[in-house]
């Protein structure tokens, strides 16, 4: 697992399908400046010194769980889990839909 592919939000973007199509290098390297437009949560990441949300104090936060909740690219607690993984040393993900094939 690369650390730079550690998305601030909780996604792991080194298995993301967007990553080879777009030449996407994740949201650490491009300072939240995704070929999609600017991402929220990784901004304010940034504005606050964090890797990614798990180290934040508001974890999860209203823009994290607008990103949870989106229909089209939201989870089923995935990357919280992950968020709370890395923040305490644990560098494993759970790909989006991961948790959804366990239930």
């Amino acid at each position: 697992m690369e650390k730079i592919m550690m998305a601030m939000c909780g996604t792991y973007c080194g298995v993301c399908e967007w990553k080879e199509k777009t030449n996407c290098k994740g949201c650490q390297a491009s300072k939240g400046d995704m070929f999609w437009g600017k991402c929220q949560v990784a901004k304010c990441c940034i504005e606050k010194g964090y890797e990614h949300c798990g180290f934040c104090d508001e974890l999860p936060c209203d823009k994290l769980k607008q990103a949870f909740e989106d229909p089209e690219h939201g989870d089923n607690g995935e990357r919280l889990a992950n968020l709370k993984n890395w923040a305490s040393g644990k560098f494993k993900y759970l790909k989006i839909g991961d948790l959804n094939k366990n239930l």
